[in-house]
């Protein structure tokens, strides 16, 4: 488990959220294309923000040498920090740059940038870059045969940021029974590449990272992170496999950002602004669901993919590295409360303030009505995707560890690394039928490719472009995808201990 320090031994990490985007000409609204010609400087107002780890980090052609001439664009050091969740509960883990998370790395698409990653830790450290389509050797993924960055060593990443929109990176080490490592540890943040489309006019921009700490393994675990059990379930099989679960993982904190709730300083609002929010769940460990009372969300992009109908939502359901990009229009003045929609959660952590200007009050919470998630109502309405050259097959199940042992899993019947089972023909346009026979709802993530959601347990829908996808608790999923990515890609659950214990397969080109 990760270690506590007492406040006294250490200065208070100011960490701020908010990330306030403004012309100055008579507070007239600032679009994306205004950021880029501005070099991305945010204009804060006074009282509102103190920019550290959150600021964008902007090409700045200054970094550490490496054997390469020219300086990197970008440097993210791995190294040990302390993270101050609130003023009596301070943590040590593994960060980028001296926080976490990691600052929010700006880029442009299409424009090529340098990335050197200097590892001063003891074990040798992988960074992905998820939800890009780049080239396997630069992914960040042992399994795909990218160099790791070594231990005290460096390595430099040279990628083509694409496509337009929200991404993050992260540690891709696998972690088994070290609960120091992998994304069990501060090793996180997001990207946020820049297109060529506006996507709408706001007030604010910000970016809000869900994220548990200080895991660690237990033998009762509470399924409380999805609302599938109460939905279809046309995988469920005809006779359950009732022997003991092993052990898994929970957490003791959680948190937005770097704060838990209560700590820190709120986003601060005016009424009538619209503030563009990018929320990424950056758990190891559970799927969450998000409210902000009072509120609600307009859903425009998944993954960092426009949606085809954005629609408003009172909460959003995050899988493990799943991201949504919602607008919040400010119009109930008063103090409220953003956060997990479980009170035990948001209690012990999950949650952040939302205050109003010339609002002085407590805080409130107001549970939002608990419809279903559902990612088809944010699709094409009626359309018909285009057909598959092929289709696979995929089966998810789950062989239960027992006592004080970790249970398995199955992707069709057997764990990784499935050699030459998924081998893709370069061009083609092969459909996926992900068949999740398990009480868990599992959040799917394919490297180096996007793909389009076209049925979700029976409903059909189309347009919905994303990298990462929650198959419901006994649940049924499609998606279809282009082979345009030649080399090795990883497929699997993105809760830690299920890829480190089998969930996962390895997609490879003829």
């Amino acid at each position: 488990m990760q270690m506590f320090l007492c406040s006294p031994c250490l200065q208070p990490i100011l960490v701020r959220e908010t990330i306030l985007l403004r012309s100055g000409r008579g507070g007239s609204l600032l679009k994306r294309r205004d950021f880029m010609r501005f070099g991305g400087a945010a204009f804060a107002q006074a009282g509102t923000a103190r920019l550290l780890a959150q600021t964008p980090l902007m090409p700045m052609g200054g970094s550490v040498p490496t054997n390469n001439a020219a300086k990197a664009d970008y440097t993210l050091r791995i190294a040990p920090v302390t993270v101050e969740l609130a003023p009596d509960h301070i943590l040590s883990t593994i960060g980028y740059n001296d926080t976490s998370p990691g600052p929010v790395l700006r880029m442009r698409e299409g424009k090529t940038v340098s990335v050197d990653v200097i590892n001063d830790t003891d074990v040798p450290e992988l960074v992905h870059w998820h939800g890009m389509l780049i080239p396997s050797d630069v992914d960040g993924v042992e399994e795909q045969g990218t160099p790791p960055v070594p231990a005290r060593g460096r390595r430099r990443y040279q990628l083509t940021p694409r496509p337009a929109g929200s991404r993050w990176y992260h540690s891709h080490a696998m972690a088994e029974a070290d609960l120091h490592r992998g994304s069990y540890t501060g090793q996180f943040g997001f990207v946020y590449v820049d297109g060529a489309n506006d996507p709408g006019q706001y007030d604010q921009e910000i970016f809000l990272s869900l994220r548990d700490w200080e895991p660690f393994f237990t033998s009762n675990m509470d399924d409380d992170d999805d609302d599938g059990h109460a939905g279809p379930q046309p995988e469920k099989p005809a006779t359950l496999n009732t022997d003991p679960n092993g052990l898994e993982v929970n957490s003791m904190t959680y948190s937005i950002n770097d704060k838990v709730l209560g700590a820190g300083e709120p986003i601060r609002v005016k009424q009538g602004q619209r503030v563009l929010m990018h929320l990424l769940n950056a758990s190891a460990i559970e799927n969450r669901r998000i409210a902000l009372a009072g509120h609600q969300f307009q859903v425009i992009a998944m993954d960092g993919n426009p949606v085809p109908t954005p629609q408003k939502v009172d909460s959003i359901l995050l899988g493990a590295g799943e991201r949504v990009d919602a607008i919040v229009e400010m119009n109930q003045p008063g103090v409220w409360i953003m956060g997990a929609t479980e009170d035990r959660i948001r209690n012990i952590g999950l949650g952040i303030i939302v205050e109003y200007e010339n609002q002085h009050r407590q805080p409130q919470w107001v549970a939002p009505s608990r419809a279903a998630w559902d990612y088809t109502i944010f699709g094409k309405a009626g359309a018909t995707p285009l057909p598959p050259d092929e289709t696979i097959e995929m089966v998810f199940e789950k062989i239960p560890g027992g006592s004080g042992k970790f249970n398995s899993w199955l992707v069709n019947g057997k764990q990784y690394p499935h050699e030459k089972e998924f081998v893709l023909r370069q061009g083609a346009r092969y459909r996926l039928v992900f068949r999740n026979r398990t009480d868990d709802a599992h959040p799917l993530h394919l490297h180096r490719h996007q793909f389009e959601l076209v049925e979700m347990n029976g409903i059909r829908t189309a347009g919905i472009v994303k990298d990462t996808v929650v198959v419901p608790y006994y649940g049924r999923a499609v998606v279809d995808f282009v082979a345009d990515q030649p080399g090795l890609s990883l497929f699997h659950c993105h809760i830690q201990q299920h890829m480190d214990y089998g969930f996962k397969a390895l997609f490879r080109y003829a």
